[in-house]
């Protein structure tokens, strides 16, 4: 028998937990993520590994790091009516700009996963483009967050991309019957309450705000595609 042979029935296991997609070391339970640009898909990462996908083209772009901010746009809102040209049947979705095929997507969480809704570039220009936060939005590793409860005003709030799969597990995890049982609400509610508390109001002193706009300049881009 020979030394390798011997040292594949002494090796110790490894301990339990995820571990790094990429480099396979142990994660704690709270971890950051990359984007798999090829296959539309979600790698937990190690710190090392994740700081190292924040550098503009690391991996020849197939991964990128997703950031962890929270952004309001405290001047913005919907209602009803706009609600309704988005053209989504449940009161909740995100939306994120795909750049392997250049379009926006939109998406929103079911029982079933996270379902795709075709969107029309016009109607998001003419609803979500009044926001600056469209400008913002990071292709494939950022999405605008919609909440709507009838009588209500709609929030937006700009998260992480991994937020949006993280709520649509929840739903999953969670909803019972047609209108999702008490569970499912108050775990919603709760994750809300997070994602409100971590955001912060975009305001003119913020350094994420853009730039105003001189006299002459062409009008600034608002997310739709060409």
């Amino acid at each position: 028998m020979t030394a390798d042979v011997l040292r594949q029935f002494t090796r110790r296991p490894p301990p339990p937990g995820e571990r790094c997609d990429l480099c396979g070391e142990p994660l704690p339970a709270e971890h950051r993520h990359l984007v798999d640009t090829a296959r539309r898909s979600l790698k937990c990462a190690c710190p090392p590994c994740h700081l190292l996908f924040t550098r503009p083209g690391a991996g020849v772009g197939r991964f990128r790091a997703v950031p962890d901010r929270y952004l309001t746009d405290p001047d913005f809102a919907l209602d009803e009516s706009d609600w309704t040209r988005l053209q989504i049947p449940v009161g909740l979705a995100f939306f994120f700009r795909n750049s392997a095929v250049d379009r926006l997507a939109a998406f929103y969480p079911s029982p079933a996963g996270a379902t795709e809704s075709e969107l029309d570039p016009q109607t998001w220009d003419a609803v979500l483009g009044r926001t600056p936060l469209t400008g913002l939005l990071e292709p494939d590793v950022e999405a605008l967050l919609l909440r709507y409860e009838r009588g209500g005003p709609v929030t937006c709030t700009l998260v992480p991309v991994d937020v949006c799969y993280e709520l649509v597990g929840r739903m999953r995890l969670h909803w019972k019957g047609f209108d999702g049982g008490a569970e499912a609400r108050a775990d919603i509610d709760a994750f809300f309450r997070r994602i409100a508390a971590a955001a912060r109001p975009l305001d003119a002193d913020s350094p994420d705000a853009p730039s105003p706009a001189e006299p002459g300049d062409p009008p600034p881009e608002t997310g739709g595609a060409p």
